[in-house]
């Protein structure tokens, strides 16, 4: 039993006549006539009963009516499924976010794909370390992921998102909190709370580079894994810190967000493996890339 006998019974069960459902078919009468034949000998029973003037199912024909639109219709949706998943429509996508990224760009790439991209689900993981999701890119782990600072490993390619600026992280009630800008050297004096040292995060060396170039390295760090962390520990009075002007959007009690007099960047980057995306996982990269950019539709 064929798809194709499947259809050709279901037309004349709907028509009851050979010609017009010849004709909606768009095949000669007499192989309708043939294919319903050879349906009938190789399920042992006669389907319809046949007169000059009409054509009638049986009591078997009516009971496999149900069988039969049901398998045609699902054979329906598998055809779809795989052009969607063909086009990028459907499928399972992984992402690894940097934690600097976790609070503005992970949200936004969510109700993107959701509002844009239904077919397509969606394994979100944020608070994540650059050494951590390019392993994990590279083990499969992740489709894509979001990370800072320079990467670079064979297999990879890595696409800029975006460059933004680095902001004072200050307890609201330090004495520059509510300067509308703040130079890094005047932070000289100050403990700082940092993200993890030498090779587990990007910012580390970032923030120690630009207090550098500021003519001092703090007097005493703080390390602290995840940066909504490192903000808490900012607000408890732990120390000031320096974050990607994105961090802005994880909104505290407790401290301030001052632009820096003298702008330190750092950039925003997307890897993926070079010959292992599927066109699901391509979809999701152009929508990161629209949303890291701040140009993706008012949905999000």
């Amino acid at each position: 039993m064929e798809l194709r006998q499947l259809r050709y019974f279901l037309a004349l069960v709907e028509e009851c006549h050979f010609g017009r459902a010849a004709a909606r078919l768009h095949v000669a009468q007499p192989a309708l006539s043939q294919q319903i034949k050879q349906l009938e000998r190789e399920l042992g029973i006669q389907l319809f009963n046949r007169s000059t003037r009409r054509v009638e199912p049986t009591e078997a024909g009516h009971r496999l009516t149900d069988y039969a639109r049901a398998l045609v219709a699902e054979e329906e949706r598998a055809r779809v499924h795989m052009r969607e998943l063909a086009t990028g429509h459907a499928g399972r996508v992984s992402v690894g976010f940097i934690g600097t990224a976790t609070y503005d760009v992970l949200p936004r790439v969510s109700r993107t794909v959701r509002a844009e991209l239904p077919g397509i689900t969606m394994d979100l993981r944020g608070e994540l370390l650059t050494p951590e999701l390019v392993e994990g890119v590279l083990h499969g782990t992740y489709d894509l992921a979001v990370v800072r600072g320079a990467v670079a490993e064979d297999g990879l390619r890595v696409t800029p998102l975006r460059s933004e600026p680095l902001v004072a992280v200050l307890p609201a009630h330090h004495p520059l909190a509510d300067r509308p800008r703040v130079s890094l050297r005047e932070l000289a004096g100050e403990p700082f709370v940092v993200h993890p040292s030498q090779s587990r995060s990007s910012m580390y060396a970032r923030v120690l580079s630009a207090c550098e170039r500021a003519g001092f390295r703090p007097v005493s760090l703080t390390e602290v894994g995840e940066t909504a962390t490192l903000v808490v520990f900012v607000a408890a009075g732990h120390g000031v810190a320096l974050v990607p002007r994105s961090v802005r959007s994880l909104s505290l009690d407790g401290v301030t967000y001052v632009p820096l007099a003298e702008p330190e960047y750092v950039d925003l980057l997307l890897a993926r493996r070079v010959h292992r995306t599927s066109p699901a996982a391509d979809q999701v990269a152009s929508v990161i890339e629209r949303c890291a950019a701040g140009t993706a539709g008012s949905n999000v």
